[in-house]
């Protein structure tokens, strides 16, 4: 594709602090490279398309609006992260706060969205492992998909959630082990 730069972080964050030109295509250059990773690292909290991309959406215009005031201290990817991270928390506690459902409900409701999502392709197996992973506390979820879908080292992890390794370990473990009894039980 000519005219597309390769993805290069240093020159990125270079042209950040250049004129506005430069600005806009660095951020085209971020955009294009991270839509695709925080797309699905959102999708896996939300489950819904729609509220993916409007989250994504939200996330890539807070990180437009606040792109001064990032000072290279971690990477570009990171920041994205935190910030989708929070968004999504965001959203998903105003969506607590304006549902309540019991679990019962909560459960086949995850399955009833993800049946009827055109963009879910998964197998009835996948979609039970969406279920189980919904019924985890948001953490633990945030922590389960970040390692089990992203294969997020735990350092990285750690930098994203501000989080010590040794917590998102023992969160990944507690979250596999309450994957695997939801299994057993709704074998």
């Amino acid at each position: 594709m000519a005219g597309m730069m390769a993805y290069d972080e240093q020159r990125i964050l270079e042209m950040l602090r250049d004129d506005e030109v430069s600005r806009r295509r660095a951020f085209e250059a971020i955009v294009r490279n991270f839509s695709e990773p925080l797309y699905w690292q959102i999708r896996h909290m939300v489950l819904s398309h729609d509220d993916a991309n409007d989250i994504l959406q939200n996330t890539f215009v807070k990180a437009w609006t606040n792109i001064e005031s990032f000072m290279g201290y971690s990477r570009i990817s990171t920041w994205l992260y935190r910030i989708a991270v929070n968004e999504t928390l965001t959203f998903l506690n105003r969506q607590k706060m304006t549902v309540s459902i019991d679990t019962g409900a909560d459960e086949q409701n995850i399955c009833d969205t993800l049946e009827s999502d055109p963009y879910f392709d998964g197998d009835e197996t996948e979609a039970q492992l969406q279920a189980a992973i919904a019924t985890l506390p948001d953490k633990q979820r945030l922590v389960f998909n970040m390692k089990y879908f992203n294969e997020m080292k735990y350092e990285e992890m750690s930098d994203i959630l501000g989080t010590s390794v040794g917590a998102l370990k023992a969160s990944f473990h507690i979250a596999v082990r309450k994957i695997e009894d939801y299994f057993n039980r709704n074998d």
